[in-house]
């Protein structure tokens, strides 16, 4: 018996390794000031074909108070074309105070519902999931390398757009600086427990002029990628805690980004907690 479930554990972790080689990694694009973007003829093309040419699986799309999604045929069609291409689309909501009670965090919210009407109104066209972008590291009273005072507003509000979204079968992704790693356990378990996953904002390690060779900016990357993938699921066991995505910027690699994407799957793709990367973001190509 004991010899039987050995060889059943050794099966079952082998069926696991292949699943996990098996999966495609996510590689995600932001797309800023979408109406804008789209307003050019020819940009919804221009936009899937950098996608496909990029290895490029999904797309964020920003969406404002301001866009008026039913009436609004360009981002329509984007999100269309997209899917054509077997392209996911997720719909980007920024903040840089939602994670506050009351009317910030309830405006966010009326935005993030408006994306759940959009899509029972439009199944063709359907966003597959929302991207939060949520900043409230950025004001100045939660400046500081061990100031979290405001992460549990934060995480209540990812529970709040979560309990929106996944009747709807939306995806809830949020971006997160490395700050929020920092972290007690108890602390990156209810961050990682209110969302479907993390975007990781791996940003600022090099630059295109710091006169460093691509072989050390790799071995960087690399560093740092496993440094803040420790990090954050230190000491937590729960394997339905959100996974994560790995973000770089232009303005750290200039035209190394894609190569310096790659090298990401290349080292993390063994580890069970990487989802894979993002690219901040297309409107840099635009300028």
């Amino acid at each position: 018996m004991r010899t039987l479930l050995l060889v059943l554990a050794s099966m079952l972790g082998l069926a696991v390794a292949h699943t996990r080689s098996a999966e495609v990694p996510i590689h995600g694009l932001w797309v800023w000031k979408t109406s804008s973007v789209l307003a050019a003829p020819g940009s919804a093309k221009a936009l899937r074909d950098f996608a496909v040419a990029n290895g490029i699986n999904e797309v964020y799309v920003s969406i404002s108070h301001r866009d008026n999604l039913a009436q609004d045929p360009p981002l329509l069609a984007l999100i269309v074309l997209l899917h054509q291409s077997q392209i996911r689309v997720e719909a980007l909501l920024d903040s840089i105070d939602a994670d506050e009670a009351g009317k910030p965090r309830d405006t966010f919210l009326e935005l993030a519902r408006s994306i759940v009407r959009f899509n029972a109104a439009h199944s063709r066209s359907r966003f597959d999931g929302l991207h939060l972008d949520i900043e409230p590291h950025q004001r100045a009273e939660n400046k500081g390398a061990g100031n979290l005072q405001f992460l549990p507003g934060l995480i209540e509000t990812f529970q709040s757009v979560h309990a929106a979204a996944s009747p709807a079968h939306l995806t809830l992704n949020a971006d997160i600086p490395n700050k929020l790693l920092k972290g007690d356990a108890a602390q990156r378990e209810a961050l990682l427990a209110s969302v479907d996953r993390v975007t990781l904002m791996l940003y600022e390690l090099s630059s295109p002029d710091d006169g460093q060779s691509n072989d050390a900016k790799i071995s960087k990357l690399q560093h740092a990628a496993e440094r803040y993938l420790g990090m954050a699921y230190e000491s937590l066991n729960d394997p339905n805690l959100a996974r994560m995505v790995i973000a770089l910027r232009t303005p750290d690699y200039g035209e190394q980004l894609l190569a310096m994407l790659q090298t990401l799957d290349e080292h993390q793709s063994a580890n069970p907690r990487y989802l894979g990367w993002a690219r901040h973001c297309y409107n840099d190509l635009l300028k």
